[in-house]
């Protein structure tokens, strides 16, 4: 806990209103869970939803309420079903993880992470991330894989592919304000999925990250992905001062 005012524990059935409320603060004008999804979420893998609460004090009741300023939702996702390409819409079942496959499936998949607006860069994402690689861990997965938005390419997009610019922020040339934060994080990219998700500043592309249990991968998974992007990871070692702003 990285602030003595924020708890981080399981989704309850009473935190679905106020992570809808969440998502329209993160995600102004695009989309927005419903209250059908989120309940299907508690129902087929309660395991794996979070949330992080600010513990707010009523100076009238003087009783305690939780503000919810960040949630986290994953499920065990049966790749052979899937690939590197697949949409977001596949992969979740438009978002009630009805394919859930704890019995076959190795890879604990993120559905969604955000953190509200105010609370941003204050280790609120930290925390859920940090909760969601304990349960890989826990579960013995192989591994952790998201679609993770580009939300800076549509500055680029007229310069350049949405393959380029993910090899420029691997490199570090370029500053991203979702995937690079995922990449410090211990994540790496393993692909690129055009019409992964409506996400207007991605696009609609996003890429795909994985985070290796290293309890349980090999050299063979550290190997497999897209070649160009984790030879750039590679790079990413190199001295590289980063691109200005054009």
């Amino acid at each position: 806990m990285s602030n003595s005012s924020f708890e981080l524990r399981n989704t309850r059935l009473e935190d679905i209103d106020p992570i809808i409320d969440l998502c329209a603060a993160v995600y102004p004008g695009m989309y927005s869970w419903g209250p059908n999804q989120l309940t299907s979420h508690l129902e087929v893998f309660p395991e794996g939803q979070f949330v992080v609460v600010q513990k707010v004090p009523s100076p009238a009741s003087g009783l305690v309420t939780d503000r919810v300023i960040g949630m986290a939702s994953s499920l065990i996702v049966d790749y052979s079903n899937h690939d590197l390409r697949s949409k977001w819409k596949d992969i979740t079942e438009w978002g009630y993880l009805g394919n859930h496959a704890p019995e076959r499936g190795r890879t604990l998949y993120g559905v969604e992470i955000m953190v509200h607006p105010e609370f941003q860069g204050k280790g609120v994402g930290k925390l859920l991330y940090q909760r969601r690689e304990l349960l890989a861990r826990e579960r013995r997965m192989l591994n952790i894989r998201a679609g993770a938005r580009i939300s800076g390419y549509h500055r680029y997009a007229q310069k350049m592919s949405a393959r380029e610019y993910v090899v420029a922020v691997i490199r570090g040339e370029f500053s991203d304000p979702t995937l690079s934060f995922q990449l410090k994080r211990g994540f790496r990219v393993i692909g690129l999925t055009p019409y992964y998700f409506h996400d207007p500043e991605s696009l609609n592309h996003a890429a795909v990250i994985e985070w290796l249990n290293p309890e349980v991968a090999t050299e063979a998974d550290h190997a497999s992905g897209d070649l160009e992007f984790l030879d750039a990871a590679k790079a990413a070692a190199l001295p590289l001062r980063p691109r200005s702003p054009e």
